[in-house]
């Protein structure tokens, strides 16, 4: 019994080593609080709904395999209702009546810049999961996201748009009072006129504007062989039904535009206008890769649509948040800090570590949208690029 036992002991200690060595991974009692910010109502609420819902399915997986060292997960959401000022609100009211340490949101870059500050200042660790301006982490090193930069992916679509849609005169269209549509257009412009490309007509609105005509008449004039629409869906949605309604064409067809992951939403907010569009984004259901699938069935099966990267972005969020507690052993915001900025592994949405910024370092997809078997609207796969 006594040779047994010692096995017994040696095999115990060897399933603890295989697991980092950290059995008891998050030391403390009770729920693990995770505060989340997202934007259920309002011009963007597919991507706050469809994040919640990643999170959503990420806990209920944790959870059923016994959760974090025996602690379950609990997630406490707010609805800022894509408004800065109301996740200003929604931050002091997770940090101050839920006491969370530990938050996952917002879903825009201002609406994240405008808690990033408050979260550094306070120790909160704070995980973005798709708010991509530059900014974002700006306020210091509590702060990570889980998505690529606009950088990143206005380049990415700056060298689609030459090389792929075979442009060499585009035209730009975007927010001059939103980072997010500011700088991808900067950086799609950047890198299209880099490898010879011209941009013929380069107009701006104001946000909430519904009327785009005007613009539109001056890109139409200027004949450009495509048009880039750095914006979130619910506008781009008005752009698009007002561009194809005056008839900008492109060698007699409807001339390819062009987006960020923003775009993501459209799917379900627009209609044939949207055709010959292409976009950036972290994530694409289409993957054959044997983790994509599993979260792509298992997120099917609970709720009966395809994942959107929102969705794919929260779900990671919430791993690496769940993946630093067990590697540091604590949910204390500056061990888990620490610990994710040392992560490396694989995600849905690709393998993940940090940059000195906590910006991830990860490939970009780009997809078109199609029309599917059902008639529906839908997203096909056309390319990967890597940082």
């Amino acid at each position: 019994m006594k040779k047994l036992a010692v096995i017994f002991l040696s095999l115990c200690l060897a399933v603890m080593a295989f697991a980092g060595g950290k059995a008891d991974s998050a030391a403390g009692s009770g729920d693990i609080i995770i505060g989340g910010i997202f934007p259920l109502s309002g011009g963007v609420a597919v991507y706050g709904t469809e994040a919640q819902k990643g999170i959503q399915l990420a806990i209920e997986e944790i959870n059923a395999a016994g959760g974090v060292g025996g602690r379950n997960i609990v997630l406490i959401s707010e609805d800022d209702e894509g408004d800065a000022a109301k996740s200003v609100s929604a931050f002091r009211k997770l940090t101050t009546q839920n006491k969370a340490k530990l938050i996952i949101g917002s879903l825009t870059s201002g609406c994240t810049i405008a808690v990033s500050s408050l979260a550094q200042a306070q120790g909160v660790l704070l995980m973005a999961p798709a708010a991509s301006a530059e900014a974002v982490t700006d306020a210091g090193d509590y702060v990570f996201r889980a998505c690529f930069i606009d950088p990143f992916q206005g380049t990415v679509a700056g060298v689609f748009a030459f090389q792929e849609i075979n442009a060499k005169r585009a035209a730009v269209l975007y927010d001059n009072g939103n980072d997010y549509s500011v700088g991808l257009q900067e950086n799609f412009v950047k890198a299209f006129t880099s490898r010879g490309g011209t941009v013929v007509a380069s107009e701006v609105y104001n946000g909430g504007d519904v009327d785009f005509n005007a613009q539109l008449t001056r890109i139409k004039a200027a004949n450009p062989d495509m048009v880039y629409l750095p914006d979130y869906y619910s506008t781009v949605a008005l752009i698009a039904k007002q561009l194809r309604a005056q008839g900008i064409n492109a060698q007699g067809t409807p001339v390819p535009i062009m987006g960020a992951d923003g775009w993501d939403g459209l799917q379900e907010n627009a209609g044939d206008e949207v055709l010959n569009g292409f976009f950036t984004n972290n994530f694409t259901p289409d993957s054959t890769v044997p983790k994509v699938a599993s979260f792509v069935k298992a997120f099917q099966g609970k709720f009966g649509a395809l994942p959107t990267s929102f969705a794919a972005l929260g779900y990671d969020s919430l791993y690496l948040v769940r993946d630093a507690i067990i590697s540091a052993g604590s949910t204390e915001p500056a061990a888990v800090r620490d610990a994710l900025a040392k992560i490396d592994g694989n995600y849905v949405t690709g393998n993940i570590r940090f940059d000195a910024k906590r910006n991830p370092v990860k490939s970009a997809v780009v997809l078109e949208l199609v029309k599917g078997s059902n008639g529906k609207l839908t997203t096909a796969y056309k390319s990967t690029v890597n940082p």
